[in-house]
């Protein structure tokens, strides 16, 4: 239910005679319209101090804020390629995980793991450009991909059963050109981006 009072001023603006009229005290400030509070900032000695400091806090913080944002963008320019790379992967596999909650391993089936990971099948250390390609990781048991090295033998079978031989047979043609491939941070940053708003859809569907 709105509430209304007269347009008069209070406390910092006691003294101040509004317009009288009467107004929602939500859009009010110090008793006063937001037409009667410019007119105080503008005419009155305590208002024009008022506007000085509240214009002064203003321009502080958005000095603050560049500064905040020029950091950053140091920060970002001095981080290696790998680091970026580290950051983004953690995204991304987060978005595996989630987009895999209910399958089994990848290369053996299980479905009652203790750890999960999201394996790749053409290794991400040396095959740097299928990093973050969406066939080339899966859910899989720490089992195969810690203690048998990914379990490969296994892993292509369930690829297939998941996305197909076609899609499979082109993951494996690609693969030599993906191999030591170099990113670029800006790219991978929109990687990122990406990752992050799939993992989001997840929850949203």
């Amino acid at each position: 239910m709105k509430t209304e009072k007269k347009c008069i001023g209070q406390n910092k603006a006691k003294g101040f005679e509004g317009c009288g009229n009467l107004t929602d005290v939500k859009l009010r400030k110090y008793g006063l319209c937001r037409k009667c509070y410019w007119e105080w900032m503008m005419i009155d000695p305590v208002g024009q101090n008022h506007y000085s400091d509240m214009f002064l806090a203003r321009v502080e913080h958005t000095k603050r804020r560049k500064e905040k944002e020029k950091d950053a963008e140091l920060r970002e320019e001095l981080k290696s390629v790998t680091a970026v790379i580290n950051e983004v992967r953690k995204d991304f596999q987060k978005y595996i995980r989630a987009r895999d909650v209910n399958d089994a391993c990848i290369s053996c089936g299980d479905t009652k793991a203790k750890m999960w990971h999201a394996g790749h099948y053409f290794k991400a250390e040396l095959y740097t450009g299928l990093i973050f390609n969406e066939i080339n990781c899966n859910k899989q048991c720490e089992k195969c991909n810690t203690f048998l090295n990914g379990n490969e033998a296994n892993y292509r079978i369930g690829l297939i059963e998941k996305y197909g031989e076609e899609a499979v047979k082109h993951l494996e043609r690609y693969k030599d050109n993906a191999r030591l491939f170099r990113w670029e941070k800006p790219v991978l940053r929109e990687i990122q981006k990406e990752f992050k708003k799939k993992y989001k859809n997840i929850f949203l569907l």
